[in-house]
């Protein structure tokens, strides 16, 4: 008997006494396990845990967001920045715009254009603290998916503590599974069999998330 076999002998036995009528919707499923296990602090969690995974951390308020922003770009030597059309318009109100170029999420920039450009700058939908994952949803503060994979710099804005949760139970029902989710644990990397990581693979090489408390 092979394991497929197996596997399938057990969920018939499993279903032996399941009218076949009955449909999956008409039978409740008991959710009564613990949806965090509550940390203390949960900002500062999610600042631990992507810091384990090589991004860099920034801490600000709104007031400075704008100083570090630029900062960053500057510190990157970037040249160019690819805006979500719906970005608060504050947020790159201190980078300079005769040395920062900044290119529009429009459907006419072509993959070749956009993996020109040096930097993205996004909002986010929600941050997991417990595992340290920043999640994309297609807003208008985030833009299509598309510009946060192919530029090689990533400046992600977080709102702390709104929009942090303490865990993926929690970040669930405060999303839309019919909207273009990107689940973000640090820098894009993978290793081979010989586990040499290599970094930028599918995504940036560099993530920076910049927590902001309003």
């Amino acid at each position: 008997m092979s394991a497929r076999d197996v596997v399938l002998g057990r969920v018939r036995r499993a279903l032996a006494d399941v009218p076949r009528e009955e449909t999956p919707e008409q039978v409740p499923v008991v959710r009564d396990y613990l949806a965090s296990h509550s940390p203390a602090d949960p900002v500062g969690m999610l600042a631990e845990h992507l810091a384990d995974y090589r991004a860099l951390v920034h801490r600000t308020d709104a007031a400075g967001l704008p100083e570090l922003i630029a900062r960053l770009l500057a510190e990157h030597g970037s040249g160019s920045v690819v805006v979500p059309a719906g970005l608060p318009e504050g947020w790159l109100s201190a980078v300079p715009a005769d040395t920062v170029r900044t290119v529009p999420d429009a459907s006419s920039v072509t993959a070749a254009e956009l993996d020109a450009v040096d930097s993205v700058v996004t909002g986010c939908a929600v941050a997991i603290a417990e595992t340290g994952t920043i999640v994309l949803d297609g807003g208008p503060d985030q833009g299509r998916r598309r510009i946060t994979l192919v530029p090689d710099h990533h400046i992600v804005v977080v709102r702390v503590p709104e929009q942090v949760v303490e865990s993926v139970g929690q970040a669930l029902p405060l999303l839309s599974p019919i909207r273009p989710l990107t689940w973000i644990s640090g820098p894009s990397a993978t290793s081979d069999i010989e586990l040499d990581r290599v970094e930028g693979v599918h995504g940036p090489r560099t993530l920076e998330v910049v927590l902001v408390r309003e």
